[in-house]
C-alpha cells in the first residue's frame, strides 16, 4: 500500500514537473524583453520604414503580410520570431559597437501592438478589399511613426502608453518604471 502511494505521489510530482517544464519554454517564447535596447528598437523601426515605403512606392501590397507578421511576432515574442528583429538583434546591433541604451519594455511592446493594428489594417484593406489607396494612407501613418522612432528616438506609442498610465487606464503594476517615461529618458 505504501509503495502504491509513493508511486502515485512520484508520478503526480513528475507530471506536475513536466507540466511546469513544458510551460517554461512556451512562456519564454511568448515573452517580451524588459528592458529593451533602444538602439535595436530604432533599427527595427528603420527597417519598418524601408519596408513600408517599398510597399507604397513599388505598389507591392503582398508585402503588407510580411510587415504585419513582423509586428504581430514582435508583440507576441519580442524579436524571437521576427525576421527583422533577429537580423537587428543578432547581426546589426552587435556590429555597431554602440553602447546599449536600455529602456522599459512594456511601452515598446505597446508601440509594437499599435504597429500591428496599423499593418494588419493595411493588409486587410489592400488584399482583402482591394483598397490600395486607403492601405497606403495607413502605411504612410506607420512610416511617420516609425521614422520618428528611428531618426529622433521619439516613440509615439511609448508616449501614449505613459499617458494611459497617468490616467489610470493602464495600472501602475504593469510597469513601475514607466510612470514617467520622460524621467527614464533623461
Amino acid at each position: 500500500m505504501l509503495v502504491a502511494v509513493e508511486v502515485m505521489t512520484t508520478s503526480t510530482k513528475s507530471s506536475t514537473t513536466t507540466d511546469r517544464t513544458s510551460a517554461r519554454p512556451v512562456a519564454r517564447l511568448f515573452s517580451f524583453p524588459n528592458p529593451v535596447n533602444e538602439v535595436s528598437s530604432r533599427l527595427v523601426a528603420g527597417g519598418v520604414v524601408l519596408l513600408a515605403l517599398t510597399i507604397i512606392i513599388f505598389d507591392q501590397p503582398w508585402l503588407t503580410v510580411l510587415l504585419a507578421y513582423g509586428f504581430v511576432a514582435r508583440v507576441l515574442t519580442g524579436p524571437k520570431l521576427s525576421p527583422l528583429g533577429q537580423l537587428v538583434t543578432r547581426v546589426i546591433t552587435p556590429r555597431l559597437r554602440v553602447a546599449p541604451k536600455l529602456v522599459a519594455g512594456p511601452p515598446k511592446r505597446f508601440a509594437q501592438g499599435i504597429g500591428a493594428v496599423f499593418s494588419v489594417t493595411a493588409a486587410v484593406l489592400a488584399l482583402g478589399f482591394g483598397l490600395q489607396a486607403a492601405a497606403d494612407v495607413v502605411l504612410g501613418l506607420l512610416v511617420v511613426a516609425a521614422t520618428l522612432e528611428s531618426v529622433f528616438a521619439y516613440c509615439i506609442g511609448c508616449h501614449v502608453f505613459a499617458l494611459l498610465m497617468r490616467t489610470g487606464i493602464i495600472p501602475a503594476e504593469v510597469c513601475e518604471r514607466c510612470n514617467d517615461i520622460w524621467a527614464t529618458a533623461a
